[in-house]
């Protein structure tokens, strides 16, 4: 042990410290809402601690006034489980067409990583934007042709399944690209090959061959494309419609909710985000077991 101590270079003990201050502020504030949620139904918002039970938690169940908790998270959840099958599928697929050289594939490939690069909240408001000139659009149609009774009734094309989840898509595809885009560099195709050899179609080696071996990299594009959907505020913010996602309810509650129930819904979705990990870390895990297992059958 004292060997091990001795052979450290100088430099390791102060970037220690830098580090276990990196995580300490990372971790800090997320550690103290999760204590303060906790709190009895004399708690506050700061510390000391006044007593600890589920209180808030219950009132958090039972709702925040007129504010519907329980909605916001069945649609953030809705929402980002639909960007996630999108995202994973979009980008392997996204993986497998650049694997051969594509004319203007690098023009696609920086506009497609563009939006990372772009002020969130601009391209909030740009989708906004589009959308409410599709509004103008379509009420125009309907008014030519006569359908009075379709325009009377037709409110926005804003919404959860089209200009939010287009905004989100914005925000995790890029991350999937890169992800994929990686991964099949350095894929090896002598297995595809040898796979093709013994007389499998494209579609057999793909599900066979390719797909298990690239299979945690595309359950940790779905973690990505859930957790990055399921945080969201900039990017929703102008492109939602009517309707509110979690992320945006909480926004809010921090103007008007002065009692720890406010911690309490923080804790939940931090949870949730952790839960999803989690799963993510379990499946990838699974499937490395199962790709050395059968190799060394």
């Amino acid at each position: 042990m004292s060997h091990s101590t001795e052979s450290r270079a100088p430099g390791f003990w102060p970037l220690a410290m830098v580090f276990a201050l990196f995580v300490l502020f990372m971790y800090g504030p997320m550690f103290v809402i999760f204590v303060l949620s906790f709190q009895g139904p004399e708690g506050g918002l700061t510390f000391p601690l006044r007593g600890l039970s589920l209180h808030w938690f219950r009132q958090l169940a039972e709702g925040l006034g007129t504010v519907d908790i329980g909605g916001a998270f069945l649609r953030s959840l809705a929402l980002g489980a639909v960007v996630m099958l999108l995202t994973v599928l979009l980008s392997v697929l996204a993986g497998l067409a650049f694997r051969k050289k594509l004319r203007g594939g690098n023009a696609l490939f920086y506009i497609t990583v563009a939006s990372l690069i772009m002020p969130s909240i601009i391209v909030s408001l740009g989708i906004g934007l589009q959308f409410r000139l599709l509004d103008g659009g379509i009420k125009w149609l309907l008014q030519a042709v006569g359908a009075t009774g379709t325009l009377e009734t037709y409110g926005t094309a804003l919404g959860l399944y089209s200009s939010a989840l287009g905004a989100h898509l914005t925000w995790t595809l890029p991350f999937g690209l890169l992800i994929m885009f990686a991964v099949f560099n350095r894929f090896n195709p002598a297995y595809e090959e040898a796979a093709r050899d013994l007389g499998a179609t494209p579609w057999q080696t793909f599900r066979h061959v390719v797909l298990p071996l690239i299979g945690p990299s595309v359950v940790g594009v779905g973690m990505f494309g859930f957790t990055l959907s399921w945080d969201e505020i900039a990017r929703t913010s102008q492109a939602i419609g009517d309707v509110n996602t979690l992320p945006l309810e909480l926004q809010g509650l921090t103007s008007t909710v002065t009692t720890p129930a406010i911690y309490a819904l923080g804790t939940v979705t931090t949870v949730v985000s952790f839960a999803v990990i989690g799963v993510t870390v379990a499946l990838a895990t699974l499937m490395r077991r199962r790709q050395k297992s059968r190799g060394a059958a």
